[in-house]
Order: C-alpha cells, then sequence, then structure tokens
C-alpha cells in the first residue's frame, strides 16, 4: 500500500529543511522548532492540516515584522535551490504562511507569492486575496499571464479557477467569470503544456457555470493553432459529456446515433469493491456516408442514500465508416479513491453514442 501523502513530512525532509533555514538564519532554533511540529497532535493531521501547522510554527520562529518574515521565505527558497534540494508540493506551507499572515499587505503579498509561486504554487494561497481584493488581484492576474516563468503564468490561470478543486470558493467569478477572460486569452497559445492544461481546466470550470461564454470564447480561438485546439476540446470536456448542442456543432458532431449498438456483454454480473468489471460490445454504423461519433460510457454508481450518480467516461471519437463493423472491450476499476467511494448495491454501466444511451446493462457490487 502506497504511503500516504501527508507522510511526505517525515524526519528525513525536517532534516533537510531545517538545515536549509540555519544556513540563512543562524540564530534559529532547530530543536524548538520540531518539538513544536511534532507536537501531540501531528499524528491526528491530515495533509493540508500539516501544511497550515508548520507554516504557523514557522512564522514563531522568524524575526521581524511580515515583510522581513517574507524576506525571510525567499532566502530559504534561494538556499534551497542553492542546495540542489527540489521544489514540490511539500513545501506549500509558504504559501500558507503568506496565506494566514499577509492578507492585510496585498502588495507584498503578491510580490511573495509571484516569486514562491516558481517554487511551489501558490493556487490555493490567492484565494483570500481574491476574494478581498477581487479587482486589485485580477489586475494583477493579467499582469502575470504574460510573465516570463511559465509556472506564473500558470498561476494566473489555476489561481482564479471559479471551481479549483479543494480550494476557497470564489462566489463572484462563479456569477460572472468575465474577469478571467484576459488572463486565458493571453495563454491561448502558451508554449508550456503545464500552462496550457490550467487554461482548458479554468475554461471547464466556466462551461459548468456559463456554457455559453465557453461556447463564443471556443468560436473565437478554433483553428488558431493545434495547441489552442487542445486547449478548448479539454474546455469542453464537461459540455460534450452533457451533449450540449451548441458544443456538438462545434466540434461537428450531431444528436443523430445512426448506427446499432448491439452485444453488450460483461464479463461478470457480481463484483467486489476494488475487483475490475470488463465489458464489451459492437459497433454497426447505419448512415450512407462517413459520420463523426462520439463513443461514451456511462457508469450508475450507488450512492450512500440510495439513489445513482452517472458518470460519463469517453470511449473514442472518429469517423466511422459506413457498411462497417467495429468491435470494443474496455474495463472498469471499481476502487475506492480520495475523490469517488463505491457503496454496494445493484449499479448499471450504458453504452452512449453522440449524448444518447444505446444499450444498458446492470450489475451487482458487492
Amino acid at each position: 500500500m502506497p504511503d500516504l501523502l501527508k507522510n511526505v513530512y517525515n524526519p528525513t525532509f525536517f532534516e533537510q529543511f531545517t538545515k536549509t533555514v540555519k544556513q540563512v538564519l543562524p540564530q534559529f532554533r532547530k530543536q524548538a522548532f520540531l518539538n513544536q511540529v511534532f507536537d501531540t497532535e501531528w499524528e491526528g493531521k491530515e495533509l493540508k492540516q500539516r501544511m497550515r501547522h508548520i507554516a504557523t510554527i514557522l512564522n514563531n520562529h522568524l524575526p521581524g515584522t511580515y515583510k522581513e518574515r517574507v524576506q525571510t521565505i525567499i532566502q530559504i527558497i534561494d538556499q534551497t535551490k542553492k542546495n540542489s534540494v527540489k521544489a514540490g508540493f511539500e513545501y506549500m506551507f509558504f504559501p500558507d504562511f503568506i496565506e494566514q499572515y499577509g492578507l492585510s499587505d496585498l502588495k507584498t503579498s503578491l510580490e511573495a507569492m509571484e516569486l514562491i509561486t516558481q517554487f511551489t504554487s501558490c493556487e490555493f494561497a490567492i484565494r483570500p486575496f481574491l476574494l478581498k481584493y477581487p479587482d486589485e488581484v485580477m489586475a494583477q492576474m493579467v499582469k502575470w499571464s504574460i510573465h516570463t516563468h511559465p509556472h506564473v503564468r500558470r498561476f494566473a490561470s489555476e489561481g482564479c479557477r471559479p471551481r479549483l478543486p479543494w480550494a476557497m470558493g470564489i462566489p463572484a467569478l462563479k456569477k460572472d467569470p468575465s474577469p478571467i477572460l484576459p488572463v486565458l486569452e493571453n495563454l491561448k497559445a502558451d508554449d508550456s503544456v503545464f500552462v496550457r492544461k490550467s487554461v482548458a481546466n479554468n475554461l471547464n470550470d466556466i462551461a459548468k457555470d456559463h456554457p455559453e461564454v465557453v461556447v463564443d470564447v471556443v468560436k473565437n480561438w478554433k483553428g488558431i493553432s493545434p495547441e489552442t485546439d487542445w486547449i478548448i476540446k479539454h474546455g469542453c470536456r464537461t459540455l460534450l459529456k452533457k451533449a450540449h448542442p451548441s458544443t456538438y456543432q462545434l466540434f461537428d458532431l450531431s444528436d443523430s446515433t445512426a448506427c446499432r449498438v448491439t452485444d453488450l456483454a460483461l464479463d461478470k454480473t457480481k463484483l467486489r469493491i476494488g475487483e475490475r468489471l470488463r465489458f464489451s460490445f459492437k459497433l454497426k454504423p447505419t448512415f450512407e456516408k462517413p459520420s463523426k461519433l462520439r463513443l461514451e460510457y456511462a457508469v450508475y454508481y450507488v450512492k450512500a442514500a440510495g439513489q445513482y450518480s452517472r458518470k460519463i467516461f469517453q470511449l473514442k471519437e472518429n469517423i466511422f465508416q459506413p457498411e462497417a463493423s467495429y468491435s470494443f472491450q474496455k474495463e472498469q476499476r471499481f476502487q475506492d479513491f480520495t475523490t469517488r467511494k463505491h457503496y454496494p448495491g445493484k449499479h448499471k454501466l450504458a453504452i452512449v453514442v453522440n449524448g444518447k444511451e444505446m444499450a444498458v446493462k446492470e450489475f451487482l457490487l458487492q
């Protein structure tokens, strides 16, 4: 079983980290710091709770004003790089420090995040600032979107996502995403895959509340470059799963299901949580000329209260030939994850063609 992410904060990490701090701050009280970190409640803390706890203890051990402590953190980051230590999410207690203690000093905090996010992401730390200073922060996001460093450009998009997972919500951006659009416009042809993925995810967030806004963006961006086309396709994934009519038209899909789905078979009708379900089916087009079809499958998961939750998974999107026959095989794993918990009961699997369910089978998850 893989180790829990929160256990990245182990003695090896803290030995390296405190050594670096000591290089920057000779008077740093290493043992007192460690004693306060590993308090009686440490073992029960989850990952983000540990990050917050470390940031809080670090604040108690850094001298000076908030501005001076921020400068010390920047020096610690610089020294960490000199020590050839790789950046990673485990250092996200630095952004948490800014989030906790910098809300009343916008200028210092924004300048700090621009530097810190080049080492470890500040996407969560920026959220309270967006709530308190929406106009100022979004203006800065636009400036960051043309920064020379890809991590800062990615931060410009990721930080203002309306539905950023595991992050504080920004109701104003859910209601009106227009302040985000200049940021995405600057990044629509970015040369970094890292940045383009964030732009696509931001569009996908917007699409959940304002599909027509995203449709308008797609109309303006489509065909600019293969990279931009990938962004808009990935950014429209939720709309495509919902068979949104305007989105279907943009991607040359129709609501036509001129085909037959036959021989849907499951390799078992009963399985246990943690096992895999294999399924197969055949597709027979009935159209007269080559046509594009989007093939998906839907799983109807049973929830705790007994109701169904339908989730769509893509199989294939392609031009299919008339008078041909196609066979498909796939498997679905029913293992618990942090993002999905399975419950025993009768489930369903459906084959979906251009948004329409064409065949359904039931199975029992035990």
